[in-house]
């Protein structure tokens, strides 16, 4: 089987570093067709010394693939790459829903892609949402991948990858009034206040990807959101969790880590 091309000892040493910390995954490398595939499997708790429970909350998720490159394409974060393209299927980068899950089969839209009227239609204010879906216009939205799903315990999880011409236009969005530090910049229906996630361990973070990362703050009605934005080169993704009751943060944090490796 054929090798794909060795990354630094550096990025390596920083990756397991994070991989072992949080432990929510390990990073296996293979090889598909004339491309690159990255296969990317859960770590059981009980294989790291000192973490000997058998469960702290954590989905079981599948094995995760990306899916090959085209022939003589680069990873979106390589030094030639300098659009930050994900050249790859974006529908193939999408997370998978977790073992036990029921899928949200209408996130899917027709062919794989969600229309933009549909992302928008979760978000509150009419001003708000005609001068988002304005922005993405100005700013060449090309396509939405989407996947939903709801777990036995009642947790909804929503995944959504907008893709651009260039990672510095999602820059521009990730750092303008989308994703600020302290809340989210446009509101979802139902939702109550939020305020930064200050327990998202950043050890367990992709360190090429920069997050946002919120908790909906007490008292919230009768289920609690967690949300995320990544700007991984040209996606945008958000990550929405709620659960009534209360959100649990493990699930959360590993579905927002494992999403980030597939975009990295």
């Amino acid at each position: 089987m054929p090798l794909v091309p060795p990354a630094s000892p550096k990025k390596d040493r920083r990756v397991l570093r994070a991989v072992l910390r949080w432990t929510a995954a390990v990073v296996v490398f293979a090889a598909a067709g004339a491309g690159t595939a990255y296969g990317i499997a859960g770590m059981e708790r009980t294989d790291v010394p000192g973490l000997g429970t058998v469960s702290d909350g954590r989905w079981d998720y599948p094995t995760l693939t990306k899916p090959p490159l085209p022939s003589g394409s680069p990873g979106p974060f390589a030094e030639e790459n300098k659009a930050g393209a994900h050249y790859a299927d974006l529908r193939a980068l999408v997370l998978p829903a977790p073992k036990g899950a029921s899928e949200d089969k209408a996130l899917r839209g027709a062919d794989g892609w969600l229309p933009t009227k549909d992302f928008l239609a979760q978000f509150t204010g009419k001003d708000r949402v005609d001068a988002l879906r304005q922005n993405f216009k100005d700013n060449g939205l090309r396509h939405i991948a989407a996947r939903g799903w709801t777990t036995p315990d009642g947790t909804r999880t929503r995944v959504y990858l907008l893709q651009f011409d260039t990672a510095v236009v999602v820059d521009d969005l990730f750092s303008g009034d989308i994703a600020p530090y302290s809340g989210p910049g446009y509101s979802l229906r139902g939702e109550g206040d939020f305020a930064a996630d200050q327990d998202f361990p950043s050890a367990a973070r992709v360190e090429s990807i920069p997050y946002s990362v919120y908790a909906e703050s007490k008292p919230y009605g009768k289920e609690q959101v967690r949300q995320a934005y990544l700007s991984a080169g040209d996606v945008l993704a958000m990550v929405v969790q709620s659960r009534k009751g209360a959100a649990k943060a493990v699930p959360f944090q590993q579905t927002v880590i494992l999403q980030s490796e597939l975009l990295s």
